[in-house]
């Protein structure tokens, strides 16, 4: 990896853990609602003069229909669902637990058909929801299921969007989707953000948490992430899912002294042994091993898979 992809790969671990800390502040005086407007709204303001300069929302318009379910899947859904979450859960919590979006793309890859799943990369995937089971049972003080249950909705959400992307909008000017999916998740939650919007204004650490969700961690991520993935490549791109976790959790500690107990680094650890192992494209069988062997000889080269995940 070049220098300059190891600076995006660094700040993009960092820009993406930082989400949990803040939208933790915001939910506490803004409703899960208002928080995904605001924070789509402002996101769209700064993205849409780039994205027209650059001509890239036209080729988009035509494949309306995509867009319009990969906005659904991978923003309007989980920013909510994540939003509610964090009204009841820390934030380094909900951060270490979006860290299985890699298990749950596996299952999906494999459920879809799209591609096998042997012996190893199953006991990995045993591993890593072996994680998630022992974080939300040990770290999870709630008297209610739904904040979890609304963090596996968001990790559903994260592991469905990229599949969309990747078998119907890749051919697409990533910036001009990006702009697109964000505008129609503004629109979206018009209605809900305004009539939920609190009778108290908020305070000053809510707007500026506020301010850095939409333009660091929405805006200018999103524009560092799809540099990232034409220096280093989407397949190490994904890596970025194993760093955010430990972002969030550092913030979490140090900012809004959230408890970390052992429990939260065993969970980890087994979250991110299961995901690597279980995200792992399978050895080739002896015919593919002849053809990936002539492929090498030609310079072509194999990426594990994995899959992305923003927040």
């Amino acid at each position: 990896m070049s220098r300059r992809g190891w600076v995006l790969f660094l700040v993009m671990g960092v820009v993406w853990g930082i989400p949990y800390l803040l939208i933790k502040v915001v939910v506490e005086d803004v409703p899960p609602a208002t928080m995904v407007f605001l924070r789509t709204a402002l996101a769209t303001l700064l993205l849409l003069p780039v994205a027209l300069a650059r001509g890239v929302l036209r080729p988009v318009l035509p494949h309306w229909r995509p867009v319009l379910v990969f906005a659904v899947i991978e923003m309007c859904i989980p920013w909510l669902m994540l939003g509610y979450a964090e009204q009841h859960l820390s934030s380094s919590l909900a951060g270490l637990l979006v860290a299985a979006v890699p298990l749950v793309g596996a299952v999906l890859v494999k459920a879809t058909g799209h591609e096998h799943i042997g012996l190893r990369r199953v006991a990995g995937l045993l591993v890593g929801f072996a994680g998630v089971a022992v974080l939300v049972g040990f770290d999870v003080e709630t008297s209610s299921p739904w904040p979890v249950v609304a963090m596996a909705v968001v990790a559903c959400g994260y592991a469905v969007g990229p599949l969309v992307l990747d078998r119907h909008l890749s051919h697409l000017p990533n910036l001009g989707v990006v702009t697109s999916s964000l505008a129609i998740t503004c629109v979206a939650f018009l209605p809900a953000g305004l009539a939920q919007w609190p009778a108290e204004a908020p305070g000053a650490d809510t707007w500026l948490s506020l301010a850095g969700l939409a333009v660091i961690c929405t805006a200018v991520a999103f524009l560092l992430v799809i540099e990232l993935v034409a220096e280093v490549g989407p397949a190490r791109t994904t890596v970025i899912t194993y760093v955010n976790p430990v972002v969030a959790v550092a913030l979490g500690w140090a900012v809004l002294d959230e408890r970390v107990t052992a429990a939260t680094g065993v969970g980890f650890l087994l979250i991110l042994v299961g995901s690597i192992v279980g995200t792992r494209r399978e050895e080739p069988t002896t015919v593919a091993a002849a053809v990936d062997g002539a492929g090498a000889q030609t310079g072509r080269t194999t990426a594990p898979d994995g899959v992305s995940s923003t927040t």
